[in-house]
């Protein structure tokens, strides 16, 4: 039995009664990357019963998403907080793109720090858009444009979505970004995003009040930033200081929960 045969045997004995299906697309290779893994796909339960286009939301730490067995400390429940988000949102494919495990620092990281190094998140969005874009576009029913294309995750996740959306305008219409490691190469992602144009799209953004004052700090500046290049908090940007909030997968597939009607179109 294949590794992605046990994965897929896993999700189904422990989500019996939770909607949709997960697919896994095997050994996809990176060229840019010189690796390959396997790509998760979870589809609602609405897609078999209609033929109509979905948005595609592109997350990074495809591990972590749905089984607690291959994460790193809990899993998102992405599955079951897509299907529990209010019906004003709509539904949407979930492409989980595992990350790649001791090189996820590199693969997530558009900067090189000086002091630990990074900066293969170039090549890595080139993979996602240029080979895993164009195979999900092609296998599955999905709105190809921007204003079906999202980008998210957490942590340096978050970092690399933030980044992926202000690097290509054109690509992503939404952007979900969960405590994201604004600190990594120095703080350059500040730079990088006072100098981007404005991309019309919108922006999640969120932290937790226990992640350290200087997590909370970061991201309260970036969301100044965001607000200064002229995102309308409650419009297009949606901005959320969760009291309490920890920086682990459970309290981020909590939060992506209600963000989602938001990054979807939803009220």
């Amino acid at each position: 039995m294949s590794q992605s045969t046990r994965f897929l045997e896993k999700w189904k004995a422990r989500r019996r009664s939770a909607p949709g299906r997960l697919d896994v697309i095997p050994r996809v290779e990176s060229h840019e990357l010189h690796n390959q893994r396997d790509i998760l796909v979870y589809l609602p339960s609405s897609y078999d019963k209609s033929d109509k286009p979905y948005p595609v939301l592109y997350m990074h730490d495809g591990q972590n998403l749905f089984d607690p067995t291959t994460s790193f400390a809990g899993e998102w429940g992405v599955d079951s907080a897509l299907a529990r988000a209010p019906r004003k949102g709509r539904r949407a494919i979930v492409v989980g793109i595992p990350n790649a495990g001791i090189h996820r620092m590199q693969e997530y990281s558009p900067f090189v720090d000086g002091r630990i190094g990074g900066g293969l998140g170039d090549a890595y969005l080139d993979w996602l858009e240029g080979t895993i874009k164009p195979m999900i576009d092609e296998r599955y029913r999905t709105i190809r444009g921007p204003e079906g294309t999202g980008i998210g995750g957490s942590s340096l996740g978050g970092l690399i979505s933030l980044y992926g959306f202000f690097r290509e305008p054109t690509r992503y219409g939404f952007a979900a970004v969960l405590s994201p490691a604004l600190w990594f190469g120095h703080g350059e992602i500040f730079r990088f995003v006072e100098a981007a144009g404005f991309v019309d799209g919108r922006i999640y953004l969120d932290v937790g009040t226990r992640e350290g004052e200087g997590t909370l700090a970061n991201a309260r500046t970036m969301r100044d930033l965001l607000v200064a290049k002229g995102y309308r908090r409650g419009e297009d940007l949606m901005w959320v200081e969760d009291r309490g909030g920890v920086h682990n997968e459970a309290a981020w597939g909590r939060r992506l929960r209600s963000a989602l009607p938001f990054l979807l179109g939803g009220t």
